[in-house]
């Protein structure tokens, strides 16, 4: 057997971009920033970057995401609690084509978490924003904001913004990932409202009541009331310890 050469197998470089996902007045946001370098410079895309020798992919992952944006993720098997942000990785991307600079395969992760600021830029992001996902998937041309010219987002970013969308929209349904979408303690009427944006659908309340707390393990009472949406007192909940739900919350069909 012939010894290993490294050198006979080309060289190419791994990144990490995320997927961001919250909701902000109650439609599903993703997070973007704006290229402050080449390629597709002044371009939006999705917060990432390359991964370091001394990295796995989960840090390299979370170290992004803290650099560009100066929020905070952690990788969890379940919902995170105290307004931290649900992590995990989403899939990987290999076309050759897809980094004019060099072959580059990125590995995506998704992150969600409840309603968060406005982030702050860094790294090579010339700024960052929360933008409707209907407004960056949506709309012919790509994407653009105040007077700007709409363009494609960079790179491949569309393609793995659209995966990682219909991932949190399939997983709601089997587990109780939506949590992750709210504060530590919250109503069912929060928790539909997150359904409702993840999916784009309406939801009838009282069905989605009976649904939620009738799941065991789903949502535990939380020994409190809130007035924050306005009209009676409503009941809070936590999220429990299911992480797969039984019955699932199936989408409704449209």
């Amino acid at each position: 057997m012939s010894p290993y050469d490294p050198s006979a197998y080309p060289p190419f470089a791994v990144t990490v971009d995320l997927v961001v996902l919250t909701v902000r007045r109650h439609a599903l946001c993703a997070l973007v920033v704006r290229r402050g370098e080449q390629p597709f410079q002044g371009r939006w895309a999705l917060p990432g970057g390359f991964v370091r020798d001394d990295e796995d992919l989960s840090m390299a992952a979370a170290r992004e995401l803290g650099e560009e944006t100066g929020l905070c993720a952690s990788d969890s098997s379940a919902p995170a609690l105290d307004n931290g942000a649900h992590l995990e990785q989403l899939a990987t991307y290999g076309d050759p084509r897809r980094d004019p600079r060099m072959r580059v395969v990125s590995v995506a992760h998704l992150a969600l978490a409840p309603d968060l600021p406005a982030p702050r830029a860094g790294g090579d992001a010339h700024s960052a924003r929360w933008a409707p996902v209907e407004d960056l998937l949506g709309q012919e041309g790509g994407f653009g904001r105040d007077g700007e010219q709409p363009a494609p987002l960079a790179f491949d970013h569309a393609r793995i913004l659209a995966d990682g969308v219909e991932r949190a929209r399939s997983k709601i349904e089997y587990s109780s990932l939506a949590t992750a979408f709210c504060p530590a303690e919250f109503t069912v009427g929060e928790l539909r409202r997150v359904y409702e944006a993840v999916w784009g659908v309406a939801l009838d309340p009282r069905n989605f009541h009976r649904k939620v707390t009738g799941t065991p393990g789903f949502l535990v009472p939380a020994g409190g009331t809130t007035t924050r949406q306005g009209g009676r007192p409503a009941q809070l909940f936590r999220a429990g310890g299911a992480t797969l739900l039984n019955p699932p919350m199936l989408r409704p069909e449209v």
